[in-house]
């Protein structure tokens, strides 16, 4: 017979740190109450843009927080129990890795072509407004749950008609969309927006108006 030989104390610990790892990794993409974070200061600022959330952006996820992330899961559909998971953080258009709110190259790419294609000339607002706007449609129901989507929807903006979305891409486009993707919102939740100089549509001139930043009116 041969004596069964325990495990060496270093191979116990070693087994022991992977599973925590594990299990830390598995829970990576959850937030919830007494997290902190750049994540959860993207979701409290996403949740405010869209007036799920009044309380202070501090990236905190505290009760308030807890309570606007229940009230965006009950309307979009999810399990209201006040955590950010996957399935919420997919809804709000966030995307994380290792833990932290990230973007596409390509997400970037394209939202700052709409953007230079569409606000050119504009001040700096206008263009993260416009940005603005069209992460703004991702969290709508009316609307696809993409950059790529909302952008390539039929109709959805000019500058696919035009051919304006092929000129070269102002550099400042580049930031104005990096500033809308982190959650910076001047057109306080704006779903339309166009330019009253050349809007002929009575449709569009109906919307209830938000705000009016550079040469366009920025419409609910």
């Amino acid at each position: 017979m041969f004596a069964h030989k325990r495990p060496p104390m270093a191979v116990l610990l070693l087994l022991l740190l992977c599973t925590l790892l594990l299990v830390q990794t598995a829970s990576a993409a959850a937030y919830r109450q007494g997290d902190s974070g750049d994540t959860v200061t993207t979701i409290q600022t996403k949740l405010q843009r869209w007036g799920y959330y009044d309380g202070p952006v501090d990236g905190i996820y505290g009760s308030a927080t807890v309570s606007a992330v229940q009230y965006f899961q009950s309307v979009n559909g999810l399990t209201a129990d006040g955590v950010a998971g996957d399935a919420a953080l997919s809804a709000m258009g966030i995307t994380t890795t290792g833990g932290s709110a990230s973007h596409s190259d390509s997400d970037l790419a394209l939202l700052a072509r709409v953007i230079s294609a569409e606000a050119r000339g504009e001040p700096y607002t206008g263009q993260v407004a416009v940005g603005a706007v069209i992460l703004n449609r991702i969290a709508h129901p009316s609307f696809p749950n993409s950059i790529a989507g909302v952008v390539y929807e039929p109709g959805a903006f000019t500058c696919m008609v035009d051919g304006q979305i092929d000129q070269p891409v102002a550099d400042s486009a580049y930031h104005a969309a990096q500033d809308a993707l982190n959650g910076s919102d001047p057109t306080g939740g704006a779903i339309y927006y166009f330019n009253p100089a050349t809007a002929t549509s009575a449709w569009i001139w109906s919307r209830p108006l938000i705000a009016v930043i550079g040469s366009h009116r920025f419409c609910a």
